[in-house]
């Protein structure tokens, strides 16, 4: 059936309740409808053409117009549309893409569980570590460690490792005994006076200190992003995750890696703990697994984790969990044709290849700025640019009172790094005027809560990010640097209109 765009926008606005979304501003505003994509860029219905700067959420590696995914699903759904994997049934694609996920991933990461969607993937991780703790005789060694700004999905066990107050108010969460740590931003969280080497053997010591306190016999796993995505793009300090790995292998505490955002070329290594030098007890990865074309996650654990769990099934006689899709043979035939795609054409040396002239350039780009500003960093809007890889933040900061404005490029006084007014309407208006502009990128920002609201958020903050998809050309980047730079211009004459600066 054809629609007319507005005949979509008013349906749209009447039946879809929309993730991520104020509801009540959807019923006015309505939604942008996609309708085309190729390659990095996508069309709406009013054929508008934008660079899509997020590669849709993080996630499309190979573009928006592949037709050798489109491909692989077609000629799957003709020999085997579905089939399950419960009670040692079994087909190809799963096979295929396990394999080839214990090839790709480091050395000693040897079995893989699927699920649908990273959220289930670390709620799979969750139950794995306490199946297998029960099994070993240990019902005590559940509680896990993440960080403060952390994302790890939205599902109820996922949900509470999360560190980010907006997934978790009014959703009563936490929910699983979860104790949540400084995120390891040295910009934001770093003390006055203290390099970057003291930061990090700072929140070493907090975490030992928390493992010794909470006791090790308690402690499950420490769950992290090695490049932290939805919580503002932050990168971590210099000897962090080798310290972390060092310390909670100490205790027995299994280290998971949550390579969702970060896998397959993202931070221009094949995975982000190959970046930061460590290896983890288990990693998660989904969205650039499949280009997002298919719904799926992998969860791939060591030799050590499959034991325990191995062990505790024959016990009991089954392992009672997983989900009708797991392994789904079409989602699987996608992941497969889209690794070899990456593999092929090297998106992962391409993502390395131009890290330079991404950071490099957001870092140091000139055009369209107005009053003879030299580069992005000296933005009166700017106060921090991080990032690596094909992945960046822009944290916006009043220079002058040290009042935030804009995430993901980092704020420029040390002592105060608050947003202006109310948190996330800068960096909105950013990316609002970005996508006039022709390019998405999309903005992430957290709000301060009260003691008594669970978790204390010490820093607001808004953020900007870009992450655009591994297939983007030197002319892309650049062209993404000015559209950008365009709508911080704009951005600027509007704050200044609005008495912000």
């Amino acid at each position: 059936m054809n629609h007319r765009p507005n005949s979509l926008r008013i349906s749209d606005v009447a039946h879809s309740m929309h993730p991520y979304t104020n509801m009540r501003l959807h019923e006015e505003k309505g939604p942008m409808i996609m309708t085309e994509g190729n390659g990095a860029r996508v069309t709406d219905s009013e054929g508008k053409e934008y660079i899509e700067g997020l590669a849709g959420l993080w996630s499309v590696a190979v573009g928006f117009s592949e037709t050798r995914l489109a491909d692989a699903a077609y000629a799957q759904l003709k020999r085997l549309p579905y089939y399950h994997s419960f009670a040692h049934k079994a087909h190809e694609p799963s096979i295929r893409l396990a394999e080839k996920l214990v090839e790709m991933t480091p050395e000693g990461l040897n079995r893989v569980f699927f699920t649908n969607s990273g959220s289930e993937a670390n709620d799979t991780v969750v139950k794995m570590a306490w199946f297998l703790n029960n099994g070993l005789g240990r019902p005590e060694k559940k509680k896990f460690l993440s960080r403060t700004k952390a994302y790890h999905g939205i599902t109820i066990a996922s949900g509470s490792l999360t560190g980010l107050a907006g997934n978790q108010k009014d959703f009563d969460l936490p929910a699983i005994p979860v104790t949540h740590l400084t995120c390891p931003h040295y910009w934001r969280y770093g003390e006055e006076g203290e390099s970057e080497t003291e930061f990090t053997a700072r929140l070493l010591k907090e975490l030992e200190d928390t493992i010794i306190a909470e006791g090790p016999e308690t402690i499950a796993g420490f769950i992290g992003e090695p490049v932290m995505g939805a919580g503002g793009v932050m990168t971590p300090p210099e000897g962090y995750w080798p310290g972390v790995v060092e310390i909670c292998h100490k205790y027995d505490i299994l280290v998971v890696s949550d390579e969702v955002i970060n896998g397959f070329g993202r931070t221009g290594e094949r995975f982000g703990c190959e970046k930061y030098g460590f290896t983890p007890d288990i990693l998660v990865t989904s969205k650039q697994l499949t280009s997002s074309y298919m719904p799926l996650a992998a969860i791939v654990v060591n030799d050590k984790v499959y034991n325990a769990i191995a062990d505790n099934t024959a016990k009991l006689g089954n392992f009672g969990h997983g989900f009708t899709g797991t392994g789904h043979p079409v989602a699987c035939a996608v992941g497969l044709e889209n690794l070899n795609i990456i593999e092929e054409r090297d998106l992962m040396g391409n993502a390395k290849r131009l890290e330079p002239l991404f950071q490099d350039g957001l870092r140091a780009f000139a055009e369209m700025f107005q009053d003879g500003l030299r580069a992005f960093a000296d933005h009166p809007l700017i106060g921090e640019i991080r990032g690596v890889g094909l992945i960046a933040g822009l944290e916006m900061a009043d220079k002058k009172t040290g009042v935030g404005l804009i995430a993901g490029l980092e704020m420029a006084d040390k002592k105060t790094k608050q947003p202006f007014g109310k948190p996330g309407a800068v960096a909105a208006k950013v990316v609002a005027l970005a996508a006039e502009e022709g390019l998405i990128c999309r903005n992430v920002y957290e709000v301060a809560l009260a003691a008594e609201d669970g978790l204390i958020c010490r820093n607001v903050y808004d953020t900007v990010a870009l992450c655009p998809p591994l297939i983007v050309t030197e002319d892309d980047v650049r062209e993404i640097h000015a559209r950008l730079g365009r709508a911080l211009d704009r951005a600027l004459d509007w704050a200044k209109s609005e008495g912000m600066l």
